[in-house]
């Protein structure tokens, strides 16, 4: 597929850090857009998703999810524009904005498909109302995904799930909280902790990886959250976990996957230049980006 549509999505109201709407915005500056077209692929940036504004943030409501209206509707709005973009032919790359904007991402991405998602994340993002330390809903995108939660989230696009426990791998996690490691252990989802991928290292852990998610799908998303990196490689994340991949590890899983040719939609979030250094993380992001999308060195 020689067609790319980038989507941004300016949305900071899953988390409590102000900063991370402006993700989308920096990783064009950093040339995305570029970067792809020396690649050979036909770019096509259909701008940013709209994103609402609650009278006061972080209000949380009575199933303890904070700023639900809005995420709810920023999620149709995206199910809608990665659909479309599917659907003539185009690779939906969407930027972010924090990570809640992957349950609009999946809802798109997974019309018509049996879809397989790679995870590649600090946090399990596993998280519902009930679970959930904070509130906050970029916790919660990939349960959502699968069902789980609020009948608002699960529900974008009319439909639910959107992927199945089977059919998702989570890597690089290392932060996850008590009602995540239940779901995780009881849905008996794949995970590849840091300590897997330490013993096994990252080759294994992408092969692996790679054909758990494609057996029995027809088509494979990726979600990558800079988190996932460690804060060394990424520092303008808003919730930074020590101990995470190195940028030349995640270069090689990216690599991993574009030889493979698997991936069918794609997204990049959680890059806050507020809390970054010389927009040194989204940087990486486009880096990684090109990566993903067969840049090579030779």
């Amino acid at each position: 597929m020689k067609k790319i549509a980038l989507i941004g999505v300016p949305m900071d109201l899953g988390q409590m850090r102000r900063g991370v709407d402006m993700g989308p915005s920096v990783i064009r500056y950093a040339g995305v857009t570029e970067r792809l077209e020396a690649l050979g692929y036909e770019v096509d940036d259909r701008g940013d998703i709209h994103i609402g504004r609650p009278e006061r943030y972080d209000v949380k409501n009575e199933d303890n999810l904070k700023d639900l209206d809005v995420v709810v509707q920023a999620s149709e709005d995206l199910q809608t524009a990665v659909k479309k973009a599917a659907e003539e032919g185009y690779f939906p790359l969407v930027l972010g904005g924090d990570h809640s904007i992957a349950i609009g991402t999946l809802a798109g991405a997974a019309r018509s498909r049996n879809l397989g998602v790679i995870w590649y994340d600090a946090h399990g993002d596993l998280n519902t109302g009930e679970t959930s330390p904070s509130g906050n809903i970029h916790g919660m995108p990939l349960s959502a995904s699968m069902g789980l939660g609020h009948k608002a989230l699960t529900d974008i696009g009319g439909f639910s799930p959107k992927v199945k426990p089977e059919h998702t791998v989570v890597i690089g996690a290392r932060s996850l909280d008590k009602g995540e490691r239940e779901l995780i252990k009881a849905r008996g989802i794949n995970v590849y902790t840091m300590h897997e991928i330490d013993r096994l290292g990252m080759t294994k852990v992408m092969e692996e990886a790679a054909a758990h998610v494609s057996q029995g799908t027809d088509g494979v998303h990726l979600s990558l959250d800079l988190d996932a990196l460690d804060p060394h490689d990424a520092p303008g994340v808003g919730t930074p976990v020590i101990g995470g991949p190195s940028y030349r590890e995640t270069h090689l899983a990216m690599e991993m996957l574009a030889e493979k040719g698997i991936i069918t939609s794609a997204e990049f979030v959680e890059v806050n230049p507020i809390l970054d250094v010389k927009n040194q993380t989204a940087e990486a992001a486009v880096a990684l980006i090109g990566s993903l999308f067969g840049e090579k060195l030779l």
